[in-house]
């Protein structure tokens, strides 16, 4: 069997807040293969953020194993998680977090520039994946000059463009009209299609249907899900179950 590309293994966090310790993950395992598209749910509270944020390595377990592409990262220094970082996570956010007075091409090269590029091959990759993302004649445009769909697209072609091993978007689509958060929906489709990994934090159950697996997390723990489609499951009870 291959080995997975992202492996978790009773994952807890806790951190001090005003002299106590507040759990946020207490105990989660599951496995990201190569190619998953993954989305992950579950109220306010419940752990989303502090998952998402182990498995990008902005932060670090209190215990528990965090393997990705085989090596463990739970125990990193924060320069070489700096280093997986830029080499191997693509981040997408709600916000969309560009820079406003940077246009949508050097917004795009950015992780180019902290992979250590040349000018000219940063330029021809970012060119690359805003038309990938069909944003091919905006690349000159500045964030203000664009619509928020059109934001979210530059912030997604600035996840693919350092070729990560796994791209995670928190609320990819909160911030967008309902047409527009479908337009970003199936682009992600697209992307996950192409063999590319997902990992999508949000509550909202139409955006996670898109996903190919999901994982519901209640008081930090996983409480269903991890591997199998929980999504169309229930569409498939509700169709199923007799009228009221």
């Amino acid at each position: 069997m291959p080995e997975p590309l992202i492996e978790l293994r009773d994952i807890v966090k806790v951190y001090q807040m005003g002299g106590e310790d507040v759990t946020a993950l207490a105990g989660v395992t599951f496995v990201v293969d190569r190619g998953d598209y993954y989305a992950v749910m579950g109220p306010s509270g419940s752990g989303k953020s502090t998952l998402m944020n182990i498995i990008g390595c902005l932060d670090v377990p209190t215990s528990g194993s965090y393997r990705l592409r085989g090596r463990e990262v739970a125990t990193a220094t924060d320069d070489e998680l700096a280093a997986v970082r830029n080499r191997e996570i693509g981040f997408i956010f709600q916000t969309f977090n560009l820079l406003p007075r940077a246009t949508a091409s050097k917004n795009v090269e950015l992780p180019l520039i902290y992979a250590g590029l040349p000018p000219d091959e940063r330029t021809a990759r970012a060119a690359e994946v805003l038309a990938a993302v069909g944003l091919g004649n905006r690349g000159h445009h500045k964030p203000n000059e664009m619509s928020g769909g059109e934001r979210q697209r530059v912030a997604i072609a600035r996840a693919l463009v350092n070729r990560p091993s796994v791209i995670l978007a928190d609320e990819p689509t909160g911030n967008l009209d309902t047409k527009t958060g479908q337009e970003i929906l199936a682009l992600f489709r697209h992307i996950a299609d192409e063999g590319k990994t997902l990992i999508v934090v949000t509550h909202d159950a139409d955006v996670a249907a898109h996903a190919a697996k999901a994982i519901v997390l209640r008081d930090g723990r996983i409480v269903e899900g991890a591997g199998e489609k929980i999504i169309s499951r229930r569409a498939s009870k509700a169709a199923a179950a007799p009228p009221s």
